[in-house]
C-alpha cells in the first residue's frame, strides 16, 4: 500500500496558528516539545510496531484455508477497504470535515481503480507466493516508476540510478527463482498478480501527489474516498460473480477480528509515517520503512515454517543495495556528480596509453 503525502497539507483561503502549524503529533498525542532524536525514536518505534504486526497478520490471514476459494485474497481487500472506509470516516468526523471534500468525485474514481489494484492484487498473489517474495518485490518499484518515467516524460536518469535498476533487477530475478525452487506453493500467477500492484501502486503515488498539490486536501480524505470508493467497485464485481456470498458463507468467525486488527495497524501505521515525513524528511522516513521490511522478512521466517535458501539472503543483499543506491542518488547530488564523472576520467587516463600503443603498432 502506497499514501503520497503533502506535508504542507493546508486548505487553500485558511492558514492555521503558527502553533498549530508546528505541533507534530503521533496519534493524536503531541509531541512537539520533545527533542527531535526522540521524536523520530517514538514514530520509528511505532512504524516498527504496528507495520511488523501488519506484516504478520497479513500473512496469517493466508493461513485459513477455504477449498476451491480463489477470490479469498479479493475477499480480504473488500473488507480491509470497508475497515479503512470507517477508519477515515471516523477521522474525519473527528476533525469535523467531513464534508469538506476538496478533490473531485471524478478523481477519486480513478485513484480508487489504482488503490483496487495496488491491495487487491498484493493481496491475492499471498494465495501464489511467499510472503517474502512478495515483500521484496513491493520494494522494487522502482523499476516501473523509472520506465513511466522514461517514456511518458522523457526524463533522464543518472548512471546510479540506471545501476540500482540493474542491480534490483538482477536481486529479483535471483529470488523469484529461489522462490520457484523451493517453494511449495510458488506459482508464476503470484508473479503476474504482484507485477500488476507494483505497477499500480507507481501510477497511484503520481496521481496522488498531483492531487493533493493542486487542490490542497488532507491526507484523510484522500484515504477515505479512494478506499469507500474502491469499496463499492469491488463489492459490485463481487456480487456479479457470485464471489461474495462464498466469502460470507464459509469465512470464519475470527477472519473478521484478524482483519479488523489487520486494517487498523496498517491505517494506524500510515499516519505515523506521515508524521515522520515531517519530522526528518522523505529520506529518513523511507530508511526506517526499508529496515522494517527486512525485519518483516526475518520474521516471516521465524514465525512461518517455509523452506529456506541462502540464495534468499544473497539477493535480498543486492536488492537492499539498489535501494540504498536510489536513495543516495536522491540525497546527495554533488557526489553523484562526481560519480558521473568517474567513467570519463577513467577513459582520459587509458586514452594516452591507447594513442602510445596505436602509434607502437603502427610502425611496426
Amino acid at each position: 500500500m502506497d499514501v503520497k503525502i503533502n506535508v504542507c497539507d493546508k486548505a487553500k483561503n485558511e492558514d492555521p496558528p503558527a502553533q498549530q502549524r508546528n505541533e507534530i503529533k503521533v496519534l493524536y498525542y503531541n509531541i512537539s516539545n520533545f527533542s527531535q532524536y526522540k521524536q523520530i525514536l517514538i514514530c520509528s518505534t511505532g512504524v516498527f510496531v504496528f507495520f511488523l504486526l501488519y506484516g504478520y497478520l497479513q500473512e496469517l490471514l493466508f493461513t485459513i484455508e477455504i477449498d476451491g476459494y480463489q477470490a479469498y485474497g479479493w475477499y480480504l481487500t473488500l473488507v480491509q477497504f470497508a475497515f479503512y472506509t470507517l477508519f477515515g470516516f471516523t477521522e474525519l468526523n473527528l476533525q469535523g470535515k467531513v464534508n469538506e471534500r476538496k478533490i473531485p468525485v471524478k478523481m477519486y474514481c480513478l485513484l480508487a481503480i489504482l488503490t483496487l489494484g495496488t491491495m487487491g492484487f498484493s493481496n491475492s498473489s499471498l494465495g501464489y507466493l511467499n510472503y517474502p517474495t512478495q515483500v521484496i518485490f513491493k520494494s522494487c518499484k522502482l523499476i516501473p516508476v523509472m520506465i513511466g518515467s522514461i517514456i511518458i516524460q522523457q526524463k533522464k536518469y543518472s548512471f546510479i540510478d540506471y545501476s540500482a535498476a540493474v542491480l534490483m533487477s538482477v536481486g529479483l530475478t535471483l529470488f523469484t527463482l529461489a522462490d520457484s525452487k523451493v517453494s511449495p506453493k510458488f506459482s508464476f500467477v503470484g508473479v503476474v498478480m504482484i507485477s500488476c500492484a507494483l505497477l499500480c501502486d507507481a501510477i497511484i503515488g503520481n496521481v496522488q501527489e498531483k492531487m493533493l498539490k493542486k487542490f490542497f486536501a488532507s491526507n484523510t480524505e484522500l484515504v477515505m474516498y479512494s478506499y469507500a470508493i474502491g469499496f463499492l467497485y469491488l463489492l459490485v464485481l463481487m456480487t456479479l460473480t457470485g464471489s461474495i456470498w462464498t466469502g460470507v458463507l464459509y469465512v470464519p468467525k475470527f477472519f473478521y477480528v484478524y482483519a479488523l486488527l489487520f486494517s487498523l495497524s496498517g491505517y494506524l501505521g500510515i499516519q505515523i509515517v506521515l508524521t515522520l515525513v515531517r519530522i526528518c524528511g522523505a529520506l529518513g522516513a523511507v530508511t526506517i520503512t526499508t529496515c522494517r521490511k527486512a525485519i518483516t522478512i526475518v520474521l516471516s521466517f521465524l514465525f512461518f515454517a517455509k523452506p529456506f535458501t541462502f540464495q534468499y539472503v544473497w539477493s535480498g543483499l543486492l536488492i537492499v543495495l539498489a535501494i540504498y543506491l536510489n536513495i543516495l542518488s536522491k540525497s546527495n547530488k554533488e557526489l553523484i556528480l562526481y560519480l558521473q564523472h568517474i567513467p570519463r576520467q577513467i577513459i582520459g587516463v587509458l586514452r594516452p596509453n591507447y594513442k602510445e600503443r596505436k602509434n607502437i603498432l603502427s610502425t611496426v
